[in-house]
């Protein structure tokens, strides 16, 4: 008599998954070929805005970081979903629609939506959990709407300018302020759009994702670091137009030309190092206060 088959129990250990490489490439190749007028465009304005200057490095960085996941994966059973499907169409048509409307920041946002419901559709909610670091960090690659851009340009000269007058008041060098216009006792000050610090923003707060990601594994931690980029590059870029009045006072080239950019640099990296001292002082408060 041929024996009953010996029925699995209901809590034994879920079969690791394989990561099928065949249908990513073919899901990736389909993707790239959808979307490579918009993301020709995309990386046209990473080189020739200064202010997107990072863009080529989201991409990697991001893909480095799910690859890092492989394993993760590996050993998470997939349930494909069919809403990830779902997702791919509603970005293509999202991306259709935006393009004959000329929305630039919509049809390029769908490319990202898209890459979600892929991942969602091959590997399920668990895959898609994994992946959400690395997904939400592309949206840095995506330079924001003309209209947000245009608002908080001009907010960000305005706190610049003001910034400015109150250091170099502090130095001892009169200063009266109009507007965005600083009249030193050599030369007028035009803290313009460039000088606003929105560059140094964008670039802070992808750093500061990454750095929290690679030093730290506490979700909250990459969200608070991720705040306090704002008053950092704020204050970063206060610095920079007091240092460039100041450094004009002693000698007008300082503050023209390579100097200038040199300035911007090393701002920069002082706003980098403020952002690893947050961290520190966040991290010793939460293990002064007990907090996980």
């Amino acid at each position: 008599m041929a024996s009953a088959p010996i029925a699995q129990s209901a809590d034994a250990p879920a079969k690791p998954s394989r990561i099928s490489w065949a249908a990513i490439a073919w899901f990736g190749a389909l993707l790239f070929l959808c979307y490579a007028p918009i993301l020709f465009r995309m990386a046209k304005q990473w080189a020739n805005d200064e202010n997107m200057g990072h863009g080529f490095f989201v991409p990697i960085v991001a893909g480095y970081i799910a690859w890092k996941r492989r394993d993760l994966l590996v050993a998470t059973p997939r349930n494909p979903s069919m809403w990830g499907l779902v997702i791919v169409v509603w970005a293509a048509l999202q991306a259709l629609v935006a393009t004959l409307g000329a929305e630039i920041f919509t049809a390029r946002l769908a490319f990202v939506m898209s890459l979600f419901g892929v991942v969602l559709f091959i590997g399920g909610k668990q895959w898609l959990k994994i992946l959400l670091f690395p997904l939400l960090l592309l949206l840095f690659m995506i330079p924001i709407p003309q209209i947000l851009y245009a608002r908080l340009t001009l907010s960000l000269q305005m706190l610049a300018s003001e910034l400015g007058e109150i250091l170099i008041s502090a130095m001892g060098i009169p200063v009266i302020r109009t507007g965005n216009l600083l009249q030193l006792p050599s030369q007028t000050l035009d803290i313009a759009e460039a000088c606003s610090g929105i560059r140094s923003l964008l670039s802070l707060g992808f750093l500061s994702l990454v750095y929290a990601y690679f030093t730290d594994n506490r979700a909250w931690m990459r969200v608070a670091l991720l705040i306090a980029t704002v008053p950092i590059a704020i204050f970063a870029n206060g610095i920079r137009v007091a240092t460039t009045g100041w450094l004009s006072e002693i000698d007008l080239k300082l503050a023209q030309g390579t100097y200038h950019e040199m300035e911007g640099y090393l701002v920069f990296v002082v706003a980098l190092l403020a952002l690893i001292a947050t961290h520190r002082a966040i991290s010793f408060a939460a293990r002064r206060f007990g907090k996980a």
